[in-house]
């Protein structure tokens, strides 16, 4: 079988040097150089640029700037083996004759217009990842074929069983203790004079009805723990407060924040009851990872693969 697929890939060698010779604006090498080969298909440059901008735009929603650029860096050193996996498991999805509605694609393109205030900034981001349309509708139908047929060869076949969890449950008993919680009243004001005011009225203990005859104020309630993602200004200030406690006036952003410490919760350790469902998910998506790349190893080793690539 090998020598058969060897021979068909010098002869895709041997048609993409004819299109070179023939002249530099024909060279598929310069626009799509070759950097894989899985069974009967080619993975080239342009594939790995277009999968790379796919990604980033699907990030790019959530993150930006540096975030951005670092997500997609840390991606890329393992991108053409991703990339290859990925072709694998279509190539399976067309054995298994998987197929999906194109109503599913459509409703998916309408879903991630959404995010956006206009089609107009939506194309815009399009063609700033160096994407058409018809570009982001295959990399969906892609993802759904490839969903599918994980679905049916792997995460259809996992079961956690009750005594999975209580066992993990019994070894791991300190991941299920809850941290202290903290919980603030919060007085916002525009004005830092009357922030540094308000905060020392509060520790005198003067009432908020009567507080809010001299000073504009919003309040807010905040329910916290150390570790939680707070700005470091609000992180160092709350925990430091005894109970009942007022702090002084912080600046965050334009505005001026004063904190009051109302109750604190102690750590406590959650019941089996309490803590299942996060067991069950994680064991769920362990078994799953572990399916997967055994199912993924035994199609690589009944497949060829080439990396042709530096």
């Amino acid at each position: 079988m090998k020598r058969i697929i060897n021979f068909k890939y010098l002869v895709l060698f041997f048609i993409l040097a004819v299109f070179c010779i023939a002249g530099p604006n024909r060279c598929l090498f310069a626009q799509d150089k070759v950097v894989a080969v899985v069974n009967n298909e080619i993975i080239t440059q342009k594939d790995l640029n277009d999968f790379l901008n796919f990604i980033t735009m699907q990030y790019s929603r959530e993150l930006k700037g540096k975030a951005l650029e670092e997500k997609v860096q840390g991606m890329k050193q393992d991108l053409l083996q991703r990339l290859i996996e990925d072709r694998l498991i279509l190539q399976q999805a067309g054995i298994e004759k998987v197929t999906v509605e194109p109503s599913r694609i459509k409703a998916r393109i309408i879903e991630l217009k959404k995010r956006y205030a206009t089609d107009t900034e939506f194309e815009d981001d399009l063609g700033k990842q160096g994407l058409v349309l018809a570009d982001l509708e295959n990399k969906i139908r892609e993802q759904m074929l490839m969903y599918a047929v994980i679905q049916q060869k792997v995460r259809d076949k996992i079961i956690v069983r009750p005594d999975e969890i209580t066992d993990f449950y019994n070894k791991n008993k300190q991941q299920f203790l809850t941290p202290e919680e903290r919980q603030l009243t919060i007085f916002i004001l525009q004005d830092e004079k009357q922030a540094k005011e308000m905060s020392y009225y509060l520790r005198l203990g003067e009432k908020i009805e009567k507080l809010a005859t001299r000073y504009s104020f919003t309040t807010n309630t905040l329910s916290t723990w150390k570790g939680e993602d707070l700005r470091k200004e609000i992180e160092d200030t709350v925990f430091k407060l005894g109970l009942g406690e007022v702090s002084d006036a912080v600046k965050v952003d334009k505005q001026y924040y004063v904190f009051r410490l109302d109750n604190i919760t102690g750590s406590r350790q959650l019941s089996l009851a309490q803590a299942q469902d996060k067991i069950q998910t994680y064991l769920f998506e362990k078994k799953l990872q572990e399916g997967l790349t055994k199912w993924l190893d035994e199609i690589k080793a009944h497949s060829y693969i080439k990396i042709t690539g530096d």
